[in-house]
């Protein structure tokens, strides 16, 4: 299904572009070619601006998770939505995403997919009434799948799911995946042709020879610009993505500024040069560098931030569309101008243009989405060339390192850190981590206010051990004191002690919503029994507590989440 999905995507895609830029009615497109001139002349300026306008509509009238590049609502569905997409997103989300890159967005077409993908897995799973972690399986599966026939990578396809979705590695959520990303990959290969991605010239890098200290000093150099890059980008869309819903005026106003200013770059840039440059998917440009057509360091360099500037436009503005292809172009244009410029400085570094573009291209994927394997088995697939995976290897782990130091969160979930939903940086093998707080805590508990005797607080009659007690004054949480404190046995012999006297010295609370990744991290850092959940965002209060979290809930979760 998402292998059909991928073709169908290309073919409209092809559609709206022919439509918006060249006047004609045909789904043919080679996005690796570079066409010129648009045969609207400066009327091409408007292409963004109308197709925008049909977007913006189409998003906020029947599917506003379609929005954006695609990947943190697949994420958020995983993590915060039990594995539910609606199964309209597919539809919208293909119309959307093929009239923006159509009309000249600078965005990609592999979030898209991925949307689509997903969102088909989930509603396929929902249909034949699937638990939550199948559901989330299969919407992991149609992810792969969708990337893997997109750009004839089955492994990295299957890599993507791994290590950006899913929870939890074993055979009951590796083997559908690889089944999903091979289906997909045979499809695309059969309607779309068995072409890697890109055509890749022989590298100047030799197999039999080790890279020398110059090569090594380059792509270390590289990959630390690449890092930063990868920082800058991530930043930018930030400030794009909360910086347009400010402006003046409601979604179509805000959308008709950005894209005019894209618009406007087509223009410029044909002007200038003969062709648009930064418009869609942009590897004509990738190409282009590959096959060193490219070789002006000066334009390259224009190039990279023009792009920059144009993708996080277009999706702040209210685009759809991915940013897997703007890393791929922003890593070539910027790889291609730095080997330009350094193979002047070190002449006896084999430190070609193609060569630092790979590099390049991995080294903004890896960082940019975290997805480093991904990143670097995805740029070998693409272009096939072995010689290159020992410096994409070093280039995407140096770039990867800078750009966390410089910032914790990745291009993907930087965005669900605004709603409060944090992804687990550190996933493990279980998928109980996709649960919540409110999913396993206990609903019984005492609430007994300071100065309580135990005696009080404890009903003579009742003797279930079991249960937490916290303790309130005026309203105000003073501790916990977790079950099986002994306190029954203790009220017996000293029934006048106070109960404030045997609460733990510093409470561990959360929010019902809060991941259990987080959960266990803050129990073990301080050592505690339990923690008190509460609902709501601000300071929590005693009238805010809705249940507590012990050892024992937790225990059960985990055995509940092994199969036998």
């Amino acid at each position: 299904m998402t292998g059909c999905g991928a073709v169908a995507l290309r073919a409209l895609i092809g559609l709206f572009h022919n439509a918006f830029y060249n006047g004609t009615f045909s789904i043919w497109y080679d996005a690796n070619v570079s066409e010129g001139p648009s045969r609207f002349g400066d009327l091409v300026l408007l292409s963004p601006v109308v197709g925008g306008l049909v977007v913006v509509f189409l998003v906020q009238r029947f599917a506003p998770e379609a929005k954006g590049h695609g990947v943190p609502e697949v994420m958020d569905a995983v993590f915060y939505r039990h594995g539910n997409i609606r199964g309209q997103v597919a539809i919208v989300k293909s119309l959307a995403s093929a009239l923006s890159i159509g009309s000249g967005a600078a965005v990609g077409r592999e979030g898209p997919i991925i949307q689509i993908g997903s969102a088909l897995g989930s509603a396929f799973a929902r249909a034949i009434k699937l638990s939550t972690s199948q559901k989330i399986t299969l919407l992991s599966a149609g992810a792969g799948a969708g990337i893997a026939a997109t750009f004839n990578t089955p492994l990295g396809g299957v890599l993507f799911a791994l290590e950006i979705l899913l929870p939890e590695v074993s055979n009951r959520t590796f083997l559908p995946v690889v089944i999903a990303t091979g289906a997909a990959t045979t499809i695309g290969r059969i309607l779309i042709g068995p072409d890697p991605a890109f055509i890749v010239p022989e590298m100047q890098i030799s197999l039999a020879q080790s890279l020398g200290w110059q090569d090594a000093i380059a792509f270390i150099a590289l990959g630390i610009l690449c890092g930063v890059a990868s920082w800058a980008f991530i930043r930018l869309l930030e400030v794009m993505e909360d910086g347009f819903p400010k402006l003046p005026g409601n979604a179509y106003t805000q959308n008709i500024i950005g894209m005019s200013v894209i618009g406007l770059m087509m223009v410029v840039l044909t002007h200038l040069f003969g062709h648009p440059y930064i418009d869609g998917v942009g590897y004509g440009v990738i190409q282009a560098t590959l096959d060193k057509e490219m070789t002006s360091a000066g334009l390259l360099a224009l190039l990279f931030a023009l792009k920059m500037l144009a993708t996080t436009i277009s999706l702040g503005c209210g685009a759809s569309g991915g940013i897997f292809s703007p890393s791929l172009y922003l890593g070539a244009t910027l790889g291609g101008a730095f080997a330009l410029v350094v193979g002047a400085i070190l002449p006896h570094a084999s430190l070609s243009a193609p060569s630092a573009a790979v590099v390049g291209m991995a080294a903004m994927v890896g960082a940019g989405t975290g997805g480093v394997m991904t990143a670097i088995v995805m740029v070998f697939e693409m272009t096939r060339d072995y010689a290159i995976i020992v410096p994409v290897i070093v280039g995407v782990a140096v770039a990867a390192g800078i750009r966390r130091t410089l910032i914790g969160e990745t291009i993907y979930t930087i965005k669900l850190r605004h709603r409060g939903h944090r992804i687990p940086k550190e996933r493990h093998i279980n998928l109980y981590l996709v649960k919540q707080a409110q999913d396993i805590m206990e609903r019984r508990f005492i609430v007994a206010k300071a100065g309580t005797t135990l005696q009080q607080a404890i009903d003579a009659e009742d003797n279930d051990d079991l249960r937490a007690i916290i303790v309130e004054r005026e309203g105000r949480i003073v501790g916990l004191i977790p079950p099986r404190s002994g306190l029954w046995r203790e009220s017996q012999g000293n029934p006048n002690l106070k109960v404030e006297r045997f609460v733990e010295s510093r409470a561990v609370i959360c929010r019902d919503v809060d991941l259990l990744s987080l959960v266990f991290a803050r129990l073990k850092r301080h050592r505690s029994g339990a923690a008190i959940v509460f609902r709501g965002v601000s300071r929590p209060r005693a009238r805010d507590i809705v249940g507590v979290i012990t050892k024992r809930a937790i225990a059960d979760t985990v055995i509940d989440s092994y199969d036998d």
